[in-house]
């Protein structure tokens, strides 16, 4: 059966944020994202509720946004200490290990700390926090058409093991395996 309606693509993500027009700056300065639209109301639209607050967008490339909440009337932003810091995130994409160590250099050079790059097999990524203390991550693909076709048959049945097992599956692990290491 075929599903009523199709999601074309992400309309915009949405996070809070200490200062909107801090954010704004800090992600044209750091990530060369334009500033493109605010919305500024008392009361929130979906309740009514009043709790006045600036919503702020930004151009991430190829039709994302990024959003921002200003929340001032609220209790300071926090995070969830049940979660380690590395999980919550959002990752945009970079053209190749070229641009990836552009803009490492780049973001260094903002006094920002950068981790990585990281090798994932399949990408490789460097991380950072924005003002706001949300994780960021830059990565690039650098795998080949085959071994993303293979990722894509496994899915499920890793999904599935996961789920009953609560232990990582191994169907993947010829990721893990260095190619110089089989040559004799």
């Amino acid at each position: 059966m075929p599903h009523p309606f199709n999601v074309s693509r992400i309309h915009h993500v949405a996070y809070r944020c200490k200062d909107a027009k801090e954010t704004a700056d800090w992600y044209r300065r750091v990530l060369g994202m334009e500033f493109i639209t605010a919305f500024a109301e008392d009361h929130v639209p979906s309740t009514g509720a009043y709790d006045p607050y600036m919503h702020i967008f930004l151009d991430a490339g190829g039709g994302n946004v990024l959003a921002f909440f200003e929340l001032p009337k609220q209790p300071a932003m926090g995070r969830d200490l049940n979660t380690p810091e590395w999980v919550q995130h959002i990752a945009f994409e970079v053209s190749d290990m070229e641009a990836l160590t552009i803009a490492k250099a780049h973001i260094e050079a903002q006094g920002i700390d950068v981790l990585g790059p990281t090798f994932h097999e399949i990408f490789r990524s460097i991380y950072f926090f924005d003002p706001n203390g949300h994780r960021r991550e830059l990565a690039c693909n650098i795998g080949t058409p085959e071994q993303y076709e293979e990722l894509r048959r496994v899915a499920p049945l890793m999904l599935e093991e996961w789920s009953q097992t609560k232990k990582a599956p191994r169907h993947a692990d010829w990721l893990h395996v260095d190619p110089g290491a089989l040559v004799e």
